[in-house]
């Protein structure tokens, strides 16, 4: 049975192509695209959902953000916000953007190191609840390391 060769660019992809495209389940594709208002296929006529390389590249981020970088679903929606994917599947935002708002989320990411000044900034923003979230995620931090640490001996 021969591979489907993806290296030829087209203009839709279906969801099980992106599936495998992705290393992702298609739930996981349905799932994020009621939390990723960026990520939103059109569909068919006969109701399916049509990828474009745009919307890939968005799928891509947005899985390296959760699973590289562990950033939670607010987390990587904050630094989405001003992210922007051109037709072409090209970047249309200033990394520096990119990378202050990846400082804004920071708290809400369980592996980054750069808590403090985040905070202050998030406290700022007015959202009081992502402050809840701030210290429950030290605190699974902590449980972690200290897990991982009794491993280790």
């Amino acid at each position: 049975m021969a591979m489907k060769n993806f290296s030829m660019k087209k203009l839709y992809y279906s969801i099980s192509e992106v599936s495998r495209i992705c290393d992702l389940e298609q739930y996981v594709l349905r799932y994020w695209e009621t939390e990723f208002e960026q990520l939103n296929p059109a569909k068919n006529s006969s109701g399916n959902r049509i990828y474009t390389n745009k919307d890939i590249k968005m799928i891509l981020l947005i899985k390296k953000l959760l699973k590289e970088e562990k950033y939670t679903i607010e987390g990587a929606k904050k630094i989405l916000k001003n992210y922007n994917v051109g037709d072409d599947g090209a970047e249309k935002t200033d990394m520096n953007v990119v990378e202050v708002q990846k400082q804004k989320a920071g708290e809400l990411s369980l592996f980054d190191s750069h808590q403090g000044s985040t905070e202050t900034a998030v406290m700022e923003e007015g959202e009081k609840e992502s402050d809840k979230m701030v210290e429950d995620l030290k605190e699974l931090r902590k449980f972690l390391e200290e897990l991982y640490n009794q491993l280790e001996d």
